[in-house]
């Protein structure tokens, strides 16, 4: 008796459902510093993209203390993968957004002197303000993503709001995860799931490294996209660049 053997072959969706995107804000940080173009956020892009990410991240803040508006416009004609611009709607970040059509717009509701993000949007207070700025990007065609904490209101205004995703706020994920995994991601999950009734997709982010990345994957695994700058970017200084993307791959499958 002839026995036959049928391969099964997994979609790449299936095997990994989330996406890596790279911030690579801090590469920026370190050029201006010194000033002149090393180390180059345009290859540095590129070569994120060749081992592996899925996405390229960028945070431009009015005063250019790392991102530059010219790096945005730059990296937009090379960009193969997913291109996320995130940050606070001023007009002059509605309109960097508006001529260079990322695929994605992340809002953040940190000010201009804010050294990093540290909260999600109240979508209630807001929801006017928000209403407008996501109408205008979603008329170019740009999916948006709110960053939110995990309440359940702010969530449900996200989706009044018109919002296609929300990013969750993970530094109270990251900060009692050492102590209590079971604890820092009780909300998360919560949230997450409810994100999920609403049909707005679910992205992550901040403090989020290859300790805890995992964990919170295994539990929220329909997270569409992590975006990790400041542990990965400190994680290559050690690593290489290659070995690090790698290695937040491993932990996402």
């Amino acid at each position: 008796m002839k026995i036959t053997f049928k391969v099964v072959t997994c979609s790449p969706n299936i095997l990994r459902m989330t996406r890596l995107s790279v911030n690579i804000n801090k590469i920026a940080t370190l050029r201006n510093a010194r000033g002149g173009n090393v180390p180059n956020v345009v290859e540095t892009a590129l070569n994120c993209e060749k081992f592996g990410a899925q996405g390229i991240t960028v945070h431009p803040r009015p005063d250019e203390r790392h991102i530059r508006y010219a790096d945005v416009r730059d990296l937009k004609k090379v960009v193969r993968t997913e291109f996320n611009i995130e940050g606070y709607p001023n007009q002059s970040f509605i309109d960097l957004v508006c001529e260079v059509v990322p695929d994605q717009v992340t809002l953040v509701p940190d000010p201009p002197e804010a050294i990093t993000s540290n909260s999600g949007w109240d979508t209630i207070k807001n929801k006017e303000f928000l209403t407008n700025v996501i109408a205008t990007f979603r008329s170019k065609g740009i999916r948006v993503s709110i960053f939110t904490g995990t309440d359940l209101e702010h969530i449900e205004g996200a989706k009044t709001c018109n919002a296609d995703r929300i990013e969750l706020y993970t530094e109270p994920y990251a900060t009692n995860f050492p102590t209590s995994p079971d604890t820092a991601v009780a909300d998360f999950v919560k949230a997450a799931n409810f994100a999920n009734e609403l049909g707005l997709g679910i992205n992550a982010g901040h403090d989020l490294d290859l300790k805890n990345l995992s964990y919170l994957i295994q539990h929220i695994p329909f997270i569409k996209e992590v975006s990790i700058g400041h542990a990965l970017i400190a994680d290559a200084l050690y690593l290489g660049l290659e070995t690090t993307i790698h290695n937040y791959l491993a932990c996402i499958k």
